[in-house]
């Protein structure tokens, strides 16, 4: 078999905050923004792999869940549990320094962890924990 991972769904609330973040902290092309309904889609990837992308999704737009799955969906996302990505990069240091130089919410400084992989740890403005690993 040849597969791929082609996207990833984080939600997202706040569309402004969520391209600020994307396109201007982590330097991510904007793909696509599809607004309907008063909503956003938003599809981000990085520069040089057009194949990877991320679609920041409006959690209200998703189809088949109930009203209290909506709001623990929203309790979730509010406190940082309800979802989460890795990224990776070469230069950890140097990209933590950006991240913290940006005021984005540090969940973790770069980290030696015992499973072998130096990372850390941030939240995206709708709370989505992004966990970067160092490329060795």
């Amino acid at each position: 078999m040849d597969i791929t991972i082609a996207e990833a769904f984080l939600p997202h609330e706040d569309p402004e905050a969520t391209l600020t973040f994307y396109r201007d902290v982590l330097g991510f092309e904007v793909r696509n923004d599809v607004g309907y309904g008063g909503m956003h889609w938003i599809t981000v990837g990085p520069p040089g792999q057009p194949g990877t992308s991320i679609v920041l999704y409006p959690p209200a737009a998703s189809p088949g869940i109930t009203d209290d799955e909506r709001r623990t969906i929203a309790e979730m996302m509010a406190k940082g549990t309800f979802t989460m990505i890795n990224l990776a990069t070469p230069d950890l240091d140097g990209t933590f320094e950006k991240l913290q130089a940006s005021n984005v919410e540090i969940v973790q400084e770069p980290t030696e962890q015992p499973y072998g992989r130096r990372d850390c740890a941030v939240r995206d403005p709708a709370g989505n924990l992004i966990r970067i690993n160092e490329l060795r």
